[in-house]
């Protein structure tokens, strides 16, 4: 995991909505008017949680077609599991490369 990776899985989690999105997920996939309901949320607000999930790999999206004929759009979760300390994170700066060029905006290296 780069530095890049790093910082957008911790965006994607750092949120309470997008907790309670994984959260309700955790126990099976769900299409996005049921989760939308289970969580007292608006579609659009959702979805725009979704993205930055599924941006950050926590969960896949895919539509389906109900008996009926109806496009449905589910969620669910991908597997993950996640150890933040700091070996993670200097492994996540190597990753990009980042460190050989770190300064401190003076000119200076840190």
């Amino acid at each position: 995991m780069d530095s890049e990776e790093l910082l957008a899985f911790l965006g994607a989690v750092g949120h309470a909505q997008r907790l309670r999105i994984i959260a309700e997920l955790a126990d099976g996939r769900l299409y996005v008017s049921e989760l939308a309901r289970r969580l007292g949320m608006s579609r659009p607000l959702l979805y725009m949680h979704l993205e930055r999930l599924e941006k950050a790999d926590l969960v896949a999206g895919h539509l389906e077609l109900s008996a009926d004929g109806k496009a449905l759009k589910y969620f669910e979760l991908r597997p993950f599991e996640f150890r933040l300390d700091v070996a993670t994170i200097r492994a996540a700066v190597r990753e990009s490369g980042d460190e050989a060029g770190s300064n401190d905006g003076k000119g200076t290296r840190k």
